[in-house]
Protein backbone atom coordinates (compact mmCIF):
# COMPACT_ATOMS: atom_id res chain seq x y z
CA UNK A 1 0.00 0.00 0.00
CA UNK A 2 2.90 2.24 1.08
CA UNK A 3 3.48 2.22 -3.20
CA UNK A 4 0.25 3.07 -4.17
CA UNK A 5 0.31 6.38 -1.42
CA UNK A 6 3.28 7.56 -3.20
CA UNK A 7 1.48 7.43 -6.58
CA UNK A 8 -1.50 8.59 -5.47
CA UNK A 9 -0.66 12.41 -6.15
CA UNK A 10 1.23 11.39 -9.47
CA UNK A 11 -2.48 9.92 -10.98
CA UNK A 12 -4.04 13.13 -9.58
CA UNK A 13 -1.17 15.13 -11.25
CA UNK A 14 -1.46 13.16 -14.29
CA UNK A 15 -5.67 13.32 -14.57
CA UNK A 16 -5.53 17.14 -14.07
CA UNK A 17 -3.07 17.34 -17.26
CA UNK A 18 -4.59 14.96 -19.30
CA UNK A 19 -7.80 17.14 -18.67
CA UNK A 20 -5.90 20.26 -19.29
CA UNK A 21 -4.94 18.28 -22.97
CA UNK A 22 -8.31 19.47 -24.37
CA UNK A 23 -7.44 22.89 -24.29
CA UNK A 24 -6.21 24.91 -27.71
CA UNK A 25 -4.59 28.32 -27.66
CA UNK A 26 -5.15 28.27 -31.77
CA UNK A 27 -7.56 30.86 -33.44
CA UNK A 28 -10.73 29.26 -34.86
CA UNK A 29 -10.36 29.03 -38.39
CA UNK A 30 -13.11 30.84 -40.36
CA UNK A 31 -12.93 30.60 -44.53
CA UNK A 32 -11.94 33.70 -45.80
CA UNK A 33 -14.77 35.63 -47.61
CA UNK A 34 -14.53 35.87 -51.30
CA UNK A 35 -17.49 38.04 -53.01
CA UNK A 36 -18.67 36.77 -56.20
CA UNK A 37 -20.81 38.51 -58.93
CA UNK A 38 -24.61 37.47 -58.83
CA UNK A 39 -24.01 36.39 -62.58
CA UNK A 40 -21.54 36.46 -65.47
CA UNK A 41 -21.26 39.37 -67.75
CA UNK A 42 -20.53 37.56 -70.60
CA UNK A 43 -23.50 35.39 -69.95
CA UNK A 44 -26.28 37.37 -69.52
CA UNK A 45 -29.61 36.44 -71.64
CA UNK A 46 -28.49 39.61 -74.33
CA UNK A 47 -25.57 37.96 -75.46
CA UNK A 48 -26.24 34.01 -74.92
CA UNK A 49 -29.30 33.67 -77.00
CA UNK A 50 -27.37 34.69 -79.66
CA UNK A 51 -25.32 31.52 -80.11
CA UNK A 52 -25.25 27.72 -79.27
CA UNK A 53 -22.42 27.22 -77.20
CA UNK A 54 -23.72 27.23 -73.88
CA UNK A 55 -26.31 28.39 -71.91
CA UNK A 56 -27.40 29.36 -68.43
CA UNK A 57 -27.83 26.34 -65.90
CA UNK A 58 -31.29 25.18 -64.91
CA UNK A 59 -32.50 23.59 -61.78
CA UNK A 60 -33.59 20.68 -64.34
CA UNK A 61 -30.11 20.89 -65.85
CA UNK A 62 -26.81 17.59 -65.06
CA UNK A 63 -24.15 18.86 -63.80
CA UNK A 64 -21.07 18.70 -65.97
CA UNK A 65 -19.79 15.43 -65.56
CA UNK A 66 -16.52 14.00 -64.27
CA UNK A 67 -16.57 12.87 -68.35
CA UNK A 68 -16.93 16.40 -69.41
CA UNK A 69 -15.33 15.60 -72.79
CA UNK A 70 -18.00 13.39 -73.79
CA UNK A 71 -20.22 16.57 -74.50
CA UNK A 72 -18.51 17.08 -78.02
CA UNK A 73 -19.52 13.97 -79.30
CA UNK A 74 -15.97 12.12 -80.50
CA UNK A 75 -15.71 8.30 -80.28
CA UNK A 76 -11.66 8.74 -80.85
CA UNK A 77 -11.34 11.60 -78.44
CA UNK A 78 -13.58 9.79 -75.40
CA UNK A 79 -10.89 6.70 -76.13
CA UNK A 80 -7.78 8.56 -75.82
CA UNK A 81 -9.17 10.52 -72.80
CA UNK A 82 -9.92 7.58 -70.83
CA UNK A 83 -6.26 6.13 -70.78
CA UNK A 84 -4.97 9.50 -69.03
CA UNK A 85 -5.97 8.00 -65.59
CA UNK A 86 -4.25 4.58 -66.67
CA UNK A 87 -1.13 5.80 -68.24
CA UNK A 88 -0.05 9.47 -67.97
CA UNK A 89 2.93 9.75 -65.26
CA UNK A 90 2.66 13.14 -64.20
CA UNK A 91 -0.83 11.87 -62.84
CA UNK A 92 0.74 8.67 -60.78
CA UNK A 93 3.37 11.05 -59.34
CA UNK A 94 0.55 13.49 -57.72
CA UNK A 95 -1.70 10.34 -56.62
CA UNK A 96 1.70 9.41 -54.87
CA UNK A 97 1.91 12.82 -53.42
CA UNK A 98 -1.83 12.35 -52.14
CA UNK A 99 -0.64 9.18 -50.57
CA UNK A 100 2.18 10.54 -48.87
CA UNK A 101 0.20 13.25 -47.43
CA UNK A 102 -2.12 10.97 -45.92
CA UNK A 103 0.76 9.26 -44.28
CA UNK A 104 1.73 12.23 -43.17
CA UNK A 105 -1.48 12.57 -40.81
CA UNK A 106 -1.02 9.24 -39.54
CA UNK A 107 2.65 10.53 -38.29
CA UNK A 108 1.72 13.04 -36.71
CA UNK A 109 -1.51 11.39 -34.73
CA UNK A 110 1.00 9.57 -33.44
CA UNK A 111 1.99 12.09 -31.01
CA UNK A 112 -1.16 11.78 -29.32
CA UNK A 113 -0.38 8.62 -27.67
CA UNK A 114 2.71 7.07 -25.33
CA UNK A 115 6.01 5.41 -26.89
CA UNK A 116 6.84 2.17 -25.23
CA UNK A 117 10.31 1.15 -25.67
CA UNK A 118 12.52 -1.68 -24.32
CA UNK A 119 16.20 -2.47 -23.98
CA UNK A 120 18.93 -4.67 -22.72
CA UNK A 121 22.16 -2.66 -21.45
CA UNK A 122 25.09 -5.13 -20.87
CA UNK A 123 28.45 -3.68 -19.64
CA UNK A 124 31.20 -3.79 -17.56
CA UNK A 125 32.97 -1.16 -15.71
CA UNK A 126 35.83 0.08 -13.77
CA UNK A 127 36.22 2.78 -11.59
CA UNK A 128 39.41 4.58 -11.61
CA UNK A 129 41.48 4.46 -8.43
CA UNK A 130 42.62 8.13 -8.98
CA UNK A 131 39.20 9.61 -8.07
CA UNK A 132 37.74 10.54 -5.03
CA UNK A 133 34.35 8.15 -6.11
CA UNK A 134 36.87 5.23 -5.44
CA UNK A 135 37.35 3.88 -1.36
CA UNK A 136 38.27 0.50 -0.25
CA UNK A 137 34.34 -0.07 0.26
CA UNK A 138 33.84 0.26 -3.76
CA UNK A 139 34.69 -2.54 -6.11
CA UNK A 140 36.60 -0.51 -9.15
CA UNK A 141 35.42 -3.36 -11.44
CA UNK A 142 31.62 -4.18 -11.77
CA UNK A 143 29.06 -5.05 -14.15
CA UNK A 144 25.91 -3.80 -15.14
CA UNK A 145 22.85 -5.89 -16.60
CA UNK A 146 20.24 -3.59 -16.85
CA UNK A 147 16.46 -4.46 -18.73
CA UNK A 148 13.87 -1.67 -18.71
CA UNK A 149 10.43 -0.50 -19.97
CA UNK A 150 10.21 3.17 -20.35
CA UNK A 151 6.92 4.60 -20.90
CA UNK A 152 6.68 8.72 -22.14
CA UNK A 153 4.01 10.82 -22.86
CA UNK A 154 3.99 14.34 -24.04
CA UNK A 155 0.39 15.70 -22.71
CA UNK A 156 -1.01 17.65 -25.40
CA UNK A 157 -1.90 20.42 -22.96
CA UNK A 158 -1.93 23.61 -25.17
CA UNK A 159 -3.20 21.79 -28.65
CA UNK A 160 0.56 21.99 -30.31
CA UNK A 161 -0.42 18.61 -31.50
CA UNK A 162 -3.86 18.30 -32.56
CA UNK A 163 -3.00 22.12 -34.09
CA UNK A 164 -0.05 19.46 -36.29
CA UNK A 165 -3.14 16.70 -36.99
CA UNK A 166 -5.36 19.57 -38.18
CA UNK A 167 -2.61 21.43 -40.71
CA UNK A 168 -1.36 17.97 -42.07
CA UNK A 169 -5.63 16.94 -42.55
CA UNK A 170 -5.55 20.04 -44.18
CA UNK A 171 -2.45 19.70 -46.52
CA UNK A 172 -3.87 16.05 -47.49
CA UNK A 173 -6.56 18.00 -48.39
CA UNK A 174 -5.29 20.35 -50.46
CA UNK A 175 -2.95 18.18 -52.29
CA UNK A 176 -6.24 15.94 -53.12
CA UNK A 177 -7.43 19.64 -54.70
CA UNK A 178 -4.05 19.52 -56.42
CA UNK A 179 -4.48 15.54 -57.93
CA UNK A 180 -7.95 16.73 -59.15
CA UNK A 181 -5.97 20.14 -60.78
CA UNK A 182 -3.28 18.22 -62.37
CA UNK A 183 -6.53 15.35 -63.50
CA UNK A 184 -8.50 18.19 -65.25
CA UNK A 185 -5.54 20.22 -66.73
CA UNK A 186 -4.20 16.54 -67.95
CA UNK A 187 -7.63 15.88 -69.51
CA UNK A 188 -7.88 19.33 -70.90
CA UNK A 189 -4.99 19.84 -72.55
CA UNK A 190 -5.71 16.49 -74.21
CA UNK A 191 -8.90 17.38 -75.74
CA UNK A 192 -6.79 21.02 -76.29
CA UNK A 193 -4.27 19.19 -78.62
CA UNK A 194 -6.61 17.00 -79.84
CA UNK A 195 -8.83 19.60 -81.51
CA UNK A 196 -6.02 21.34 -82.51
CA UNK A 197 -4.31 18.46 -84.42
CA UNK A 198 -8.21 17.70 -86.08
CA UNK A 199 -8.46 21.24 -87.43
CA UNK A 200 -5.12 20.63 -88.98
CA UNK A 201 -6.12 17.92 -90.24
CA UNK A 202 -8.93 19.84 -91.82
CA UNK A 203 -7.15 22.29 -92.94
CA UNK A 204 -5.01 20.06 -95.00
CA UNK A 205 -7.72 19.12 -96.15
CA UNK A 206 -8.48 22.07 -97.62
CA UNK A 207 -5.35 22.76 -98.84
CA UNK A 208 -5.35 19.13 -100.60
CA UNK A 209 -8.36 20.48 -102.48
CA UNK A 210 -6.90 24.08 -103.47
CA UNK A 211 -3.67 22.15 -104.75
CA UNK A 212 -5.74 19.77 -107.02
CA UNK A 213 -8.07 23.31 -108.17
CA UNK A 214 -4.70 24.92 -108.75
CA UNK A 215 -3.09 22.26 -111.08
CA UNK A 216 -6.36 22.18 -112.94
CA UNK A 217 -6.04 25.86 -113.41
CA UNK A 218 -2.06 25.23 -114.20
CA UNK A 219 -3.05 22.81 -116.82
CA UNK A 220 -5.96 25.31 -118.07
CA UNK A 221 -3.47 28.27 -118.35
CA UNK A 222 -0.91 25.86 -120.06
CA UNK A 223 -2.89 24.89 -122.13
CA UNK A 224 -4.03 28.37 -123.46
CA UNK A 225 -0.49 29.24 -123.63
CA UNK A 226 0.06 26.02 -126.10
CA UNK A 227 -2.47 27.81 -128.28
CA UNK A 228 -1.42 31.30 -127.93
CA UNK A 229 -4.31 32.78 -126.20
CA UNK A 230 -2.01 33.15 -122.97
CA UNK A 231 1.02 34.67 -122.21
CA UNK A 232 4.23 32.90 -120.69
CA UNK A 233 3.61 35.20 -117.47
CA UNK A 234 -0.01 33.90 -116.85
CA UNK A 235 1.69 30.47 -116.76
CA UNK A 236 4.18 31.51 -114.26
CA UNK A 237 1.65 32.82 -112.46
CA UNK A 238 -0.74 29.47 -111.85
CA UNK A 239 2.51 27.45 -111.43
CA UNK A 240 3.73 30.07 -108.68
CA UNK A 241 -0.08 29.97 -107.14
CA UNK A 242 0.06 26.25 -106.96
CA UNK A 243 3.16 25.65 -105.62
CA UNK A 244 3.41 28.03 -103.02
CA UNK A 245 -0.32 26.18 -102.11
CA UNK A 246 1.72 22.94 -102.26
CA UNK A 247 4.72 24.43 -99.77
CA UNK A 248 1.53 25.93 -97.13
CA UNK A 249 -0.30 21.93 -97.42
CA UNK A 250 3.31 20.07 -96.30
CA UNK A 251 4.28 22.60 -93.94
CA UNK A 252 0.75 21.17 -92.27
CA UNK A 253 3.18 17.82 -91.19
CA UNK A 254 5.37 19.60 -89.13
CA UNK A 255 1.99 21.10 -86.61
CA UNK A 256 0.27 18.13 -86.92
CA UNK A 257 3.63 15.29 -86.24
CA UNK A 258 4.02 17.91 -82.84
CA UNK A 259 0.30 17.68 -81.77
CA UNK A 260 0.54 14.17 -82.05
CA UNK A 261 3.50 13.63 -80.31
CA UNK A 262 2.48 15.68 -77.31
CA UNK A 263 -1.04 13.24 -77.31
CA UNK A 264 1.23 10.19 -77.06
CA UNK A 265 3.01 11.62 -74.21
CA UNK A 266 -0.09 12.70 -72.18
CA UNK A 267 -1.57 9.05 -72.46
CA UNK A 268 1.48 7.85 -71.49
CA UNK A 269 3.27 6.18 -74.40
CA UNK A 270 6.35 6.93 -76.53
CA UNK A 271 5.33 8.96 -79.92
CA UNK A 272 6.81 5.84 -81.55
CA UNK A 273 4.21 3.77 -80.72
CA UNK A 274 1.60 5.94 -81.39
CA UNK A 275 -0.14 7.60 -84.62
CA UNK A 276 -4.12 9.33 -85.14
CA UNK A 277 -4.79 8.52 -88.84
CA UNK A 278 -6.01 12.02 -90.24
CA UNK A 279 -9.50 13.08 -89.31
CA UNK A 280 -10.73 16.47 -90.54
CA UNK A 281 -12.87 18.90 -87.47
CA UNK A 282 -16.40 18.60 -88.08
CA UNK A 283 -18.25 19.17 -84.96
CA UNK A 284 -19.78 22.34 -83.73
CA UNK A 285 -18.87 22.98 -80.13
CA UNK A 286 -21.26 21.89 -77.31
CA UNK A 287 -23.47 23.64 -75.08
CA UNK A 288 -22.21 24.11 -71.72
CA UNK A 289 -23.85 25.26 -68.90
CA UNK A 290 -22.20 27.61 -66.63
CA UNK A 291 -24.15 28.01 -63.59
CA UNK A 292 -23.48 31.18 -61.86
CA UNK A 293 -20.03 32.71 -60.30
CA UNK A 294 -21.07 31.52 -56.56
CA UNK A 295 -20.84 27.72 -57.56
CA UNK A 296 -17.16 28.51 -59.22
CA UNK A 297 -15.78 28.82 -55.42
CA UNK A 298 -17.19 24.83 -54.92
CA UNK A 299 -16.39 23.65 -58.68
CA UNK A 300 -12.76 24.55 -59.30
CA UNK A 301 -10.09 22.42 -57.55
CA UNK A 302 -7.27 24.73 -57.53
CA UNK A 303 -9.75 27.26 -55.44
CA UNK A 304 -10.31 24.30 -52.79
CA UNK A 305 -6.96 23.45 -52.28
CA UNK A 306 -5.82 27.59 -51.78
CA UNK A 307 -8.62 27.74 -49.21
CA UNK A 308 -7.30 24.51 -47.52
CA UNK A 309 -3.93 25.65 -47.09
CA UNK A 310 -5.59 28.82 -45.76
CA UNK A 311 -6.67 26.46 -43.05
CA UNK A 312 -3.46 24.93 -42.63
CA UNK A 313 -1.82 28.49 -42.51
CA UNK A 314 -4.56 28.89 -39.37
CA UNK A 315 -3.63 25.74 -37.63
CA UNK A 316 0.12 26.28 -37.67
CA UNK A 317 -0.62 29.64 -35.91
CA UNK A 318 -1.97 27.65 -33.25
CA UNK A 319 1.22 25.27 -33.45
CA UNK A 320 3.36 28.66 -33.00
CA UNK A 321 1.00 29.93 -30.24
CA UNK A 322 1.61 26.79 -28.29
CA UNK A 323 5.16 27.06 -28.28
CA UNK A 324 4.78 29.88 -25.00
CA UNK A 325 3.17 27.34 -23.12
CA UNK A 326 5.37 24.44 -20.96
CA UNK A 327 5.99 21.21 -22.49
CA UNK A 328 4.30 19.17 -20.12
CA UNK A 329 5.86 14.89 -19.89
CA UNK A 330 4.89 12.40 -18.17
CA UNK A 331 7.85 9.45 -17.94
CA UNK A 332 8.16 5.89 -16.44
CA UNK A 333 10.44 3.03 -16.14
CA UNK A 334 10.29 -0.27 -14.80
CA UNK A 335 12.94 -3.45 -15.13
CA UNK A 336 14.94 -5.02 -13.92
CA UNK A 337 18.68 -4.14 -13.32
CA UNK A 338 21.60 -6.39 -11.92
CA UNK A 339 25.57 -6.37 -11.25
CA UNK A 340 26.02 -9.44 -13.01
CA UNK A 341 23.66 -12.29 -15.00
CA UNK A 342 23.44 -14.44 -11.07
CA UNK A 343 21.42 -11.60 -9.97
CA UNK A 344 20.11 -9.66 -12.86
CA UNK A 345 16.62 -11.77 -13.07
CA UNK A 346 16.18 -12.21 -9.14
CA UNK A 347 12.85 -10.49 -7.58
CA UNK A 348 15.40 -7.40 -5.84
CA UNK A 349 16.41 -6.60 -8.97
CA UNK A 350 13.60 -4.80 -9.75
CA UNK A 351 13.14 -0.93 -9.98
CA UNK A 352 10.49 1.39 -11.28
CA UNK A 353 10.26 5.54 -11.76
CA UNK A 354 7.44 7.46 -12.64
CA UNK A 355 6.56 11.34 -12.12
CA UNK A 356 5.68 13.98 -14.68
CA UNK A 357 8.25 16.82 -16.25
CA UNK A 358 7.56 20.41 -16.98
CA UNK A 359 9.96 22.37 -19.36
CA UNK A 360 9.33 26.06 -20.07
CA UNK A 361 11.24 28.32 -21.99
CA UNK A 362 12.08 31.93 -20.31
CA UNK A 363 14.29 32.96 -23.02
CA UNK A 364 14.47 32.49 -26.48
CA UNK A 365 15.36 36.06 -27.86
CA UNK A 366 12.18 36.35 -29.93
CA UNK A 367 12.50 32.97 -31.87
CA UNK A 368 8.72 32.28 -30.98
CA UNK A 369 7.70 36.01 -31.78
CA UNK A 370 9.55 35.66 -34.92
CA UNK A 371 7.63 32.08 -36.20
CA UNK A 372 4.48 33.49 -34.65
CA UNK A 373 4.88 36.46 -36.83
CA UNK A 374 5.97 34.13 -39.59
CA UNK A 375 2.79 32.11 -39.65
CA UNK A 376 0.96 34.80 -39.06
CA UNK A 377 2.26 36.46 -42.35
CA UNK A 378 2.19 33.40 -43.71
CA UNK A 379 -1.94 32.94 -43.12
CA UNK A 380 -2.70 36.77 -44.54
CA UNK A 381 -0.48 35.34 -47.72
CA UNK A 382 -2.32 32.93 -48.65
CA UNK A 383 -5.71 34.38 -47.93
CA UNK A 384 -4.48 36.72 -50.69
CA UNK A 385 -3.40 33.76 -52.92
CA UNK A 386 -7.20 32.37 -52.17
CA UNK A 387 -9.13 35.60 -52.93
CA UNK A 388 -6.55 36.35 -56.26
CA UNK A 389 -7.35 32.37 -57.44
CA UNK A 390 -10.85 32.92 -57.23
CA UNK A 391 -11.03 36.17 -58.99
CA UNK A 392 -8.32 34.41 -61.91
CA UNK A 393 -10.93 31.95 -62.08
CA UNK A 394 -13.58 34.24 -62.59
CA UNK A 395 -11.66 35.72 -65.38
CA UNK A 396 -11.22 32.88 -67.04
CA UNK A 397 -14.43 31.82 -67.18
CA UNK A 398 -15.51 35.32 -68.51
CA UNK A 399 -12.88 35.16 -71.23
CA UNK A 400 -13.59 31.85 -72.67
CA UNK A 401 -17.28 33.04 -72.76
CA UNK A 402 -16.57 36.39 -74.39
CA UNK A 403 -14.54 34.48 -77.00
CA UNK A 404 -17.57 31.96 -77.44
CA UNK A 405 -19.62 35.00 -77.95
CA UNK A 406 -17.78 36.57 -80.38
CA UNK A 407 -16.33 34.12 -82.14
CA UNK A 408 -19.94 32.52 -82.91
CA UNK A 409 -20.78 35.53 -84.84
CA UNK A 410 -17.50 35.68 -87.03
CA UNK A 411 -17.98 32.17 -87.70
CA UNK A 412 -21.88 33.22 -89.24
CA UNK A 413 -19.68 36.21 -90.68
CA UNK A 414 -17.17 34.12 -92.09
CA UNK A 415 -18.75 31.61 -93.78
CA UNK A 416 -20.88 34.04 -96.18
CA UNK A 417 -17.34 36.06 -96.50
CA UNK A 418 -16.15 32.09 -98.09
CA UNK A 419 -19.32 31.78 -99.72
CA UNK A 420 -18.86 35.20 -101.76
CA UNK A 421 -15.35 34.49 -102.68
CA UNK A 422 -16.00 31.16 -103.76
CA UNK A 423 -18.55 32.60 -106.05
CA UNK A 424 -16.26 35.20 -107.27
CA UNK A 425 -13.05 32.85 -107.69
CA UNK A 426 -15.84 30.88 -110.11
CA UNK A 427 -16.76 34.15 -112.01
CA UNK A 428 -13.19 35.22 -112.35
CA UNK A 429 -12.23 31.73 -113.82
CA UNK A 430 -15.21 32.33 -116.34
CA UNK A 431 -14.07 35.30 -117.51
CA UNK A 432 -10.91 34.23 -118.11
CA UNK A 433 -11.31 31.18 -119.61
CA UNK A 434 -13.59 33.25 -122.04
CA UNK A 435 -10.35 35.40 -122.54
CA UNK A 436 -12.23 38.03 -120.60
CA UNK A 437 -9.56 38.88 -118.14
CA UNK A 438 -6.09 38.34 -117.48
CA UNK A 439 -4.74 35.27 -115.28
CA UNK A 440 -3.60 37.93 -112.54
CA UNK A 441 -7.67 38.51 -111.58
CA UNK A 442 -8.09 34.59 -111.15
CA UNK A 443 -5.09 34.22 -108.45
CA UNK A 444 -6.39 37.28 -106.39
CA UNK A 445 -9.28 35.54 -106.34
CA UNK A 446 -7.96 32.20 -105.74
CA UNK A 447 -5.67 33.90 -102.95
CA UNK A 448 -9.01 35.53 -101.36
CA UNK A 449 -10.96 32.31 -101.57
CA UNK A 450 -8.06 30.14 -100.13
CA UNK A 451 -7.37 32.42 -96.92
CA UNK A 452 -11.20 33.04 -96.48
CA UNK A 453 -11.17 29.30 -96.42
CA UNK A 454 -8.25 28.52 -94.06
CA UNK A 455 -10.07 31.46 -91.38
CA UNK A 456 -13.19 29.45 -91.31
CA UNK A 457 -11.30 26.56 -90.18
CA UNK A 458 -9.56 28.53 -87.47
CA UNK A 459 -12.62 30.30 -86.52
CA UNK A 460 -13.59 26.74 -85.64
CA UNK A 461 -10.57 25.38 -84.28
CA UNK A 462 -11.02 28.49 -81.52
CA UNK A 463 -14.02 28.05 -81.26
CA UNK A 464 -13.60 24.31 -80.22
CA UNK A 465 -10.19 25.52 -77.62
CA UNK A 466 -12.59 27.71 -76.48
CA UNK A 467 -15.22 25.51 -75.33
CA UNK A 468 -12.52 23.21 -73.80
CA UNK A 469 -10.79 25.89 -71.49
CA UNK A 470 -14.64 27.09 -70.97
CA UNK A 471 -14.81 24.06 -69.25
CA UNK A 472 -11.48 23.43 -67.47
CA UNK A 473 -12.47 27.22 -66.03
CA UNK A 474 -15.55 25.53 -64.58
CA UNK A 475 -13.92 23.05 -62.87
CA UNK A 476 -14.98 20.18 -65.61
CA UNK A 477 -17.92 18.68 -63.29
CA UNK A 478 -15.84 18.65 -60.02
CA UNK A 479 -17.34 19.45 -56.60
CA UNK A 480 -15.88 20.21 -53.65
CA UNK A 481 -17.65 17.26 -52.22
CA UNK A 482 -15.48 14.99 -53.45
CA UNK A 483 -12.83 15.75 -51.70
CA UNK A 484 -11.88 13.15 -48.69
CA UNK A 485 -12.54 13.70 -45.63
CA UNK A 486 -9.26 12.10 -43.93
CA UNK A 487 -11.15 11.67 -40.66
CA UNK A 488 -8.69 8.90 -40.12
CA UNK A 489 -5.90 9.76 -42.07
Amino acid sequence: MTGWRALSPLIALAAILITLSGCSVGPKYHAPAVPAPPAYKEANPDTYKETGDWKPAQPSDAKLRGDWWTLFGDPELDSLERQIDVSNQNLKAAQARFQQARAIIRFNRSGLFPTLSIGADVSANRNSATTTLTSPAVQANYGNFALPLEFNWEIDAWGRIHHQIEAAREEAQATAADLETIRLSLHSELAFDYFELRSLDAEQKLLDNTVLAYRRAYDLTYNRFEGGAASGAEVAQAETQLQTTIAQDQDIGVQRAQYEHAIAALIGKAPAEFSLPPQPLNIAPPQIPVGVPSQLLERRPDIAAAERRVAEANAQIGIARAAYFPTVLLSAAVGLQGSSLTNWFNWPSRFWAVGPTVLQTLFDAGRRRAVSEAATADYDALVATYRQTSLDAFQQVEDNLAALRILSQEARTQHAAVAAAQRSLDLSMNRYTGGLVTYLEVVTAQSTALADERTEVDILRRRMDASVLLVKALGGGWDRSQLPALTHG
